[in-house]
């Protein structure tokens, strides 16, 4: 039998204590919020999710959710409300709710929010087994300053002129409904 594992309310939101399963509203778990890259919930704790990363993206017009990379897992991406481009491997195609994205791995991509107002991505994929990244350099990201200007593999190159995100809770009009 699989315990549950206890939610624990910090100042920036509910994260679980433990590997066990759980229950969460995204509106009361923590999130994780950048000027440059918008806002995430990740509904981790302290430990990850072992086989499946799972968050949901609020990205404002003009901000990429990250660097444009590629990487040697699956990942995949819903849209659920407002509208955003995705730059995928190296075209641009917009999106709106409902549109999902299937990137296998090496699909090189990334989402720029865009439209009048938030858009709400899910993003899943599998963990990073030896955590292979490519961030090539792109000239439609860099339209969108959502790409480097030197092709690199090493994260910290490629978001080294953003600041580190800040936990805090979640805002108020980000989410539909």
């Amino acid at each position: 039998m699989v315990s549950e594992a206890r939610l624990v309310a910090t100042d920036s939101g509910f994260v679980p204590n433990g590997d066990g399963w759980f229950v969460v509203n995204a509106r009361d778990a923590r999130w994780w919020h950048s000027v440059e890259l918008g806002s995430y919930c990740p509904f981790e704790g302290e430990s990850r999710f072992g086989e499946l990363g799972i968050n949901l993206t609020v990205l404002q017009p003009g901000q990429p959710n990250c660097m444009y990379h590629g990487e040697n897992i699956q990942e995949d991406f819903l849209v659920l409300s407002g509208e955003c481009v995705v730059i995928i491997e190296g075209q641009e195609r917009r999106l709106k709710q409902w549109d999902f994205v299937h990137c296998p791995a090496w699909t090189e991509h990334v989402f720029v929010g865009a439209g009048s107002g938030p858009c709400a991505l899910l993003a899943t994929g599998a963990r990073h087994q030896d955590g292979e990244v490519l961030y090539p350099r792109s000239e439609v990201a860099l339209a969108h300053q959502a790409g480097v200007s030197e092709a690199t593999s090493k994260p910290a190159e490629a978001y080294a002129r953003f600041a580190e995100p800040e936990a805090g809770v979640y805002r108020d009009g980000d989410l539909p409904g």
